[in-house]
């Protein structure tokens, strides 16, 4: 039988805020008294170990097996079996299992999913999200199924204790971020590559490819609020022409090779962009980070986008002015610009809800009730990489592709959006009825009762009276899960 504890409102801690900044607090977590603190605390100069016990395979590692499956099919399966169609699709069939094409991406969500879930940093986790979204890899290529989570975990979340600037500057010459917004194809019309090619085919020489130039300007750092022109981006992809894989001993490894500045590509001459002169050859594009990440639009512009994900749609002024603030104070020490933006949100926490995202709900929903999500890590100790996957082990995809919240699979390379009319829809709610039956399923049996809900309310929820009354109303332990985390106090933090 549920009981409802009365709140003493001169204790008011805020429980929300744990929902908010974080997953909520785990059945056997103790309360924090000072939730400000606690979320603080997390924040390290040290980024910690993964919770994830299991085997954890490096980009490069993961680059080789990603280069087996993108040219094996298309230049040697295709050429041998070019008059044998069912050939072709066993021999296909054998490579995506041998290269654990359904594998990878499986294996890369249960390590993600872990931080939240049972890690001792969510709120640190939480921060990562956020930032894998910002500087995202979008579908493309096989990307997702080989390297995007690997680039969150090595490029991404092993720079949140560095400088805005030195994270950029990663983020931005990633092999996986390279290769997303086709920086290898951006060549100097007057480089020696350029001028090679123009004699050996008596054709034009290459041209500047601008994508990545344009995303590094619109989403990653100023945004179009900073008022950069065209001839800003024209410019900056001459600068950014020369950085791409290399592999001299190896041309077959060429696109999967690690990414180093080649003058060879690179535009000759003198470098301006933004009314500046910047560096010639590899010194050229730090210069140029280092310019647009201290730009005062760009601060506003990630104080902006982290209030919108912690706290509301349409962040003020208010909100975003002490993030700025602290970026200045510290030149753009993530660790100090993270604290000011919980600190935001610890103060503006009475005043505005959050609706969370299917990923953050459904890890939520996990971390709350310690449910048995993702799966084991000794599952993925025994699995050869493609063959026999275990249908358990494919969920976590499975759920986040339904949801339309891939963590991987983002389709525009400005990542997935956080405002609450983006989620809203009668069919994504409706998907979230099914998928927390699918939660309860995962819970461990002596957490299948009632009393166990009137504990997860009670830790989680500042309002636990009014949601224990809802939930009375449902005899069967089942139905109280699945309507408790379908309920607009857990929708929003």
């Amino acid at each position: 039988m549920l009981t409802c504890k009365s709140r003493d409102n001169k204790k008011h801690i805020m429980k929300n805020f744990f929902r908010k900044v974080a997953f909520g607090l785990k059945p056997d977590e103790k309360i924090p008294s000072d939730p400000l603190v606690w979320a603080t605390s997390q924040i390290t100069d040290e980024i910690p170990d993964f919770s994830f016990k299991g085997k954890i395979y490096s980009e490069k590692e993961l680059r080789k097996h990603y280069k087996e499956w993108v040219f094996n099919d298309r230049k040697k399966l295709r050429k041998k079996f070019k008059k044998d169609k069912k050939g072709y699709k066993s021999a296909k069939n054998k490579l995506r299992a041998d290269t654990g094409q359904k594998f990878w991406r499986n294996l890369e969500l249960a390590i993600r999913h872990k931080e939240a879930t049972i890690g001792s940093h969510p709120v640190l986790t939480k921060l990562w999200y956020f930032w894998g979204n910002h500087f995202t890899i979008s579908d493309k290529d096989f990307l997702s199924h080989y390297t995007t989570g690997a680039y969150q975990r090595e490029t991404i979340r092993l720079n949140m204790n560095q400088t805005f600037e030195k994270l950029a500057h990663e983020a931005t010459v990633a092999w996986a971020m390279i290769h997303h917004l086709d920086n290898a194809v951006n060549v100097g019309p007057k480089s020696e590559d350029a001028k090679a090619d123009w004699r050996k085919r008596k054709k034009r020489p290459a041209t500047i490819n601008e994508n990545h130039a344009r995303e590094l300007l619109e989403l990653h750092t100023v945004s179009p609020n900073s008022g950069y022109t065209q001839e800003n981006i024209t410019e900056l992809a001459m600068i950014m022409t020369g950085w791409a894989p290399n592999d001299e001993q190896h041309k077959s490894l060429l696109e999967t090779a690690n990414v180093k500045f080649q003058r060879k590509y690179h535009q000759p001459g003198k470098k301006l962009f933004w009314g500046k002169e910047f560096p010639k050859g590899k010194k050229g594009l730090p210069a140029a980070i280092k310019f647009l990440a201290n730009h005062k639009s760009c601060r506003e512009f990630i104080a902006y986008k982290l209030c919108r994900y912690l706290i509301t749609d349409y962040p003020t002024k208010d909100m975003t002015d002490p993030i700025v603030k602290a970026w200045e104070k510290n030149d753009g020490f993530l660790p100090e610009v993270h604290k000011a933006a919980i600190k935001v949100a610890f103060e503006f926490n009475d005043k505005h809800n959050k609706f969370q995202t299917p990923e953050n709900w459904w890890l939520q929903m996990g971390r709350m009730t310690d449910a048995k999500w993702p799966p084991s890590d000794d599952k993925f100790d025994t699995y050869q990489l493609g063959y026999g996957l275990d249908p358990y082990q494919a969920k976590p995809s499975w759920f986040m592709e339904d949801m339309g919240h891939h963590p991987y699979l983002s389709k525009q390379p400005n990542g997935y959006s956080d405002l609450s009319e983006d989620w809203m829809s009668p069919e994504l709610i409706i998907r979230r009825l099914i998928y927390a039956r699918q939660g309860y399923i995962n819970l461990k049996p002596d957490n299948k009762n009632n009393e166990f809900f009137e504990k997860v309310v009670n830790k989680n929820f500042d309002n636990p009276d009014k949601i224990l009354k809802i939930l009375k109303q449902n005899e069967k332990p089942i139905d109280r899960h699945i309507l408790l985390f379908n309920l607009p106090e857990v929708f929003r933090a």
